[in-house]
Order: C-alpha cells, then sequence, then structure tokens
C-alpha cells in the first residue's frame, strides 16, 4: 500500500514506477490510496503512461477524504487526516485494532462467553493503538489534537528549512521551520519523533546542531534524522 498526501512531483512521481516493477516481477495487488481529487488525474498519468510504454500496469487508486479509515488488513487500518499544505492534502495514521474482552465479563468461561455472544452482547471493546503517524508537507497546526498522532509510537515529521533566512520560504510553501518545532511538538507523546524532507539548501550538520538549540531537553532525545545520524552528530 502506498498512502500518498498531495500531488507535488517529489511525492507522486514514483506511482507509475511502483505499479510497474509490482506488474514486473509479477506481485499481485498493489493499492495507492490518494485524496479523493486526484484518481481521475492519477488514471490519466498512467494511461499517458501506458502510450509510452506499450502497457498500462495493473493499478488501484482508493480516493481517500479526511477522517476515512481504509483496512490494510485484518487489525491494521490507515486513517486519513486534513493537513495544511495544499488544498486537499492529507497525512496517515497506521493503527492496530484489537478488540479485548470487556471487563465484566474477565471472569465467564469459554462456554458462557459462547453464550453471551449467541444472544447478540457486545463482549468486547475497540482499543486503538496508533504505531505511525506521517504528517506529509506541512505548515504549522495543532496536529497533537488527534489522538492517533499524538500517541502513535512513531511520528515521521516534515521539517524542510532551518537556515533563519528560510523562514518566509517555509510561509510561502507551507512547510515547517524548526522554528514550529516547539509548538507543533507540545503535546506529542510519540516514542520516536523522525524528522524528513530537509532541504539540500542546509547541510545536515547544521541542521543538527540547530535543532539541539531549538528543542528542550526532554523532547530532543526522542527526535533523529531520517538520514544517517554519522552527518547529523559531526560538530
Amino acid at each position: 500500500h502506498v498512502l500518498l498526501t498531495h500531488e507535488h512531483m517529489d511525492h507522486i512521481a514514483g506511482l507509475p514506477y511502483y505499479f510497474a516493477q509490482r506488474d514486473f516481477q509479477g506481485i499481485a495487488g498493489g493499492v495507492a490510496l490518494v485524496p479523493a481529487g486526484l484518481t481521475g488525474p492519477l488514471e490519466e498519468l498512467m494511461a499517458a503512461w501506458g502510450r509510452v510504454e506499450g502497457h498500462i500496469p495493473p493499478h488501484e487508486f482508493a480516493p481517500t477524504l479526511p477522517g476515512d479509515d481504509y483496512e490494510i488488513r485484518r487489525g491494521l487500518i490507515a486513517r486519513a487526516f486534513a493537513t495544511n499544505h495544499i488544498h486537499g492534502s492529507l497525512g496517515y495514521s497506521v493503527i492496530e485494532v484489537r478488540h479485548k474482552l470487556k471487563n465484566e465479563f474477565a471472569d465467564r468461561t469459554n462456554t458462557q462467553i459462547v453464550e453471551l455472544k449467541k444472544k447478540g452482547v457486545e463482549i468486547t471493546y475497540r482499543l486503538e493503538m496508533p504505531l505511525v503517524a506521517y504528517l506529509g508537507d506541512t505548515g504549522r497546526g495543532n496536529y497533537s489534537e488527534l489522538p492517533h498522532v499524538a500517541d502513535a509510537n512513531t511520528l515521521l515529521l516534515e521539517c524542510t528549512f532551518f537556515d533563519d533566512e528560510h523562514v518566509n520560504r517555509a510561509r510561502a510553501g507551507k512547510h515547517l521551520h524548526v522554528s514550529d518545532l516547539p509548538a507543533v511538538l507540545e503535546g506529542m507523546n510519540n516514542e520516536h519523533i523522525v524528522i524528513v524532507h530537509v532541504t539540500r539548501r542546509t547541510n545536515m550538520g547544521a541542521a543538527g546542531k540547530i535543532l539541539r538549540k531549538t528543542l528542550s531537553k526532554d523532547i530532543l532525545p526522542r527526535v533523529t534524522f531520517l538520514m544517517s545520524r554519522k552527518h547529523i552528530e559531526e560538530d
């Protein structure tokens, strides 16, 4: 499954290749969750590539709106939510779903449990365990208000700009600047926070230094970059 946040080229260009490689290697299936308004243009993109290559690979686009849940497999869903980037852009949380026996039935035997189920008694409750949340490209927003984001084990967080002179770039493109991180991360309970999408205009070692000066000591140990740590920890 591909969870597509929005239609900018650096995020979407690999889709035809993804489907083509699955087809080439004989791997069945392959679904891309996409913002609902993109399904038509994406079908046109696949058709255009089919004219280039002579073959349209099997593919499936699942149109997705904020608040939609998509079942990846039994007990695992992707939940979409709106992000502050471009019109229709989405973030996603991948959530494990379990059904636990209610406490009032904990002392019942298996036979009694079966009888209750036959009578239509709801004996379980739904428990959601957010595993990963991904904001995609985004400007500032109150994402900690979404429990499936704030409580995800791992948060993938876009932070594109680090230099002082790039604040206006961040605002214009609705991206995060490092100075936004303290506010964005307030209320986040994630065990791991992984920063992605760093501009190549900034050296990774320099970005690491700026990050250490920006974040509080209680948050910093939970934060890392997606890129190699050896470049980040250089002084």
